[in-house]
């Protein structure tokens, strides 16, 4: 029992941390976000979107995902048994196959993506497929530089340094933004004269590649810090190596669920009648769901997985099982509110947040339905976040792959059932989405208990009670907002706006931390300690 409070009490302290620096990051992508829509309109951002759809894509699937997944798990077995200098060989040599691989993907791209954007978006009018294409053709070098920047997020996780790994992808977005409206600028003359036109995007797309360069060097310092050195190794005919390339390629299938679900959500849309619009309102409804999904969600993950990888070296213990419940617990507590909030508020947050330039009051309508979606799904992606990599550290690799293609299947047949037989627009592939997320958390959690003997499934079941007392006392109070001081939203200003939905937001959750305390969720208690000790004034 100690070690297993040993291994898990810090989770609380180390997601804060993550999700602080996370934070800066979504918040500057949410930016980006309303730029390329006030600027350029749905429209023009949808197009932008799909062009970015796939590079990100394979972000997300090989260097964010199964690259990163393999990498730390291994990395991390590699230093508990072997030592720092033996995990440092194998970041050299990761990091070198990487560069050259990824390389030669991200030229595959360039010279593919004629091919690529129509077959992903083939409901566009062919104006847009070629703007489309020129796009998608600038960034693909982002997936080299993004995969190089994953192994050393991945060696700093593994090494216990969270924050600043976090926090450089804020610099991403800094970068996609500071970097897109100065290229723009110089790129589109009705930029400068103030009648922009979709050559601005050329400058975003660029922007992309700037914001990926940032991102990666500002973390090479701390990792010389803790003690790697740079050098080429083109020795893969290495264990270690070979270790995380059996990983990675089912980890790679099995987090391509999701992926590929939005994938077909982006061919699917472009045939529904916003088109191009479409993928800008799904892209936007889902760069909110993003948001809590980052800060909590991955949070959590990014600090359980190296502690479930240095854990399983000891077989299924009650610390391995612990610490697993725990992140499951935490990432629950942390989305169910966050989840709430989105789908009663989800209106009020889109009109502040983009309502604004050429993103008008239609498409914040057009945008509140999948958002609902979203919000319902977000607790289940979060879940998934964290008990997906789990299988990996006890060497099940295949069940989430097996898993993910079913979900695959299951996403294909509802998106072809709601738009070309029953005809519904683009809300019915959001709930689409939400289904596979939910059939995919359970069938993992089932098969996760059966291996591990038990995830504390009663302790779960109580805390869920509990919170479900302090989310209907927070669901109540925003549907009285709703109706009280949110009702004139359309004819107020943009600071009375913001000041009403944010103390709606604030009391309702401040209900929320309070009912589910006083019931003494230990979440509760350990999320509010870091708080109280954060801002308490030092003496």
């Amino acid at each position: 029992m100690s070690e297993e409070k040993k291994d898990t009490g810090p989770q609380a302290r180390s997601t804060s941390v993550v999700s602080i620096a996370i934070l800066c990051s979504r918040v500057l992508g949410l930016v980006r976000d309303q730029l390329l829509n006030g600027l350029f309109g749905a429209h023009f951002a949808g197009i932008f979107t799909a062009a970015f759809r796939t590079p990100n894509m394979l972000r997300d699937l090989f260097a964010e995902g199964a690259l990163s997944t393999a990498f730390v798990t291994t990395f991390s077995k590699k230093i508990k048994n072997e030592g720092d200098e033996a995990a440092w060989v194998l970041g050299r040599k990761m990091l070198s196959l990487a560069a050259c691989f990824m390389s030669m993907v991200a030229l595959a791209g360039v010279l593919l993506a004629p091919y690529l954007f129509r077959l992903l978006t083939p409901g566009l009018e062919e104006e847009s497929k070629v703007l489309g294409t020129w796009l998608a053709q600038i960034m693909y070098p982002f997936i080299a530089i993004v995969s190089i920047t994953a192994l050393v997020m991945g060696m700093l996780n593994s090494k216990k340094v969270f924050f600043i790994p976090a926090v450089a992808s804020a610099f991403f977005n800094l970068g996609c933004i500071v970097g897109g409206v100065a290229l723009a600028w110089l790129i589109d003359p009705g930029f400068r004269a103030g009648e922009i036109t979709e050559k601005g995007l050329t400058g975003f797309a660029f922007g992309t590649l700037i914001g990926g360069v940032l991102q990666l060097l500002v973390q090479l310092p701390s990792l010389y810090k803790v003690g790697f050195r740079f050098g080429l190794d083109f020795g893969w005919k290495d264990s270690g190596v070979s270790d995380v390339l059996r990983l990675m390629w089912p980890s790679m299938l099995a987090a391509s669920g999701t992926q590929i679900s939005v994938l077909l959500n982006s061919i699917f849309a472009s045939y529904t009648p916003g088109q191009a619009s479409s993928l800008a309102w799904l892209a936007n409804a889902q760069r909110l769901q993003q948001l809590p999904l980052g800060l909590f969600g991955v949070a959590v993950a990014t600090v359980t997985l190296p502690m479930l990888s240095r854990l399983a070296t000891d077989g299924m213990t009650p610390a391995f099982r612990g610490a697993l419940a725990k992140g499951l617990r935490l990432v629950l507590f942390l989305t169910l509110p966050c989840a709430v909030g989105l789908s009663l508020l989800g209106e009020q947050i889109i009109s502040l947040l983009f309502e604004h330039g050429k993103f008008t009051a239609y498409d914040v309508k057009m945008t509140a339905g999948p958002l609902q979606a979203y919000a319902f799904g977000l607790v289940f992606y979060s879940a998934i976040k964290v008990l997906q990599p789990a299988f990996y550290t006890i060497d099940k690799r295949f069940i989430p792959m097996i898993i993910s293609l079913g979900v695959i299947v299951l996403n294909l047949v509802l998106n072809y059932t709601s738009v070309f037989i029953l005809g519904w627009d683009h809300t019915a592939l959001a709930w689409a989405t939400a289904v596979g997320l939910i059939a995919n958390f359970a069938t993992l959690y089932i098969c996760m208990r059966k291996f591990a003997g038990g995830l504390e499934t009663r302790s779960l079941t109580q805390t869920l009670w509990k919170l479900a007392l302090g989310l209907l006392l927070m669901g109540a109070t925003c549907v009285i907002a709703q109706k009280t001081v949110l009702s004139g939203w359309g004819t107020m200003n943009f600071a009375i706006k913001a000041a009403t939905l944010s103390l709606t937001m604030g009391v309702a959750a401040g209900f929320y931390f309070f009912v589910t305390q006083k019931l003494k969720v230990e979440e509760a208690a350990e999320f509010m300690g870091i708080i109280f000790k954060r801002f308490r004034p030092k003496s």
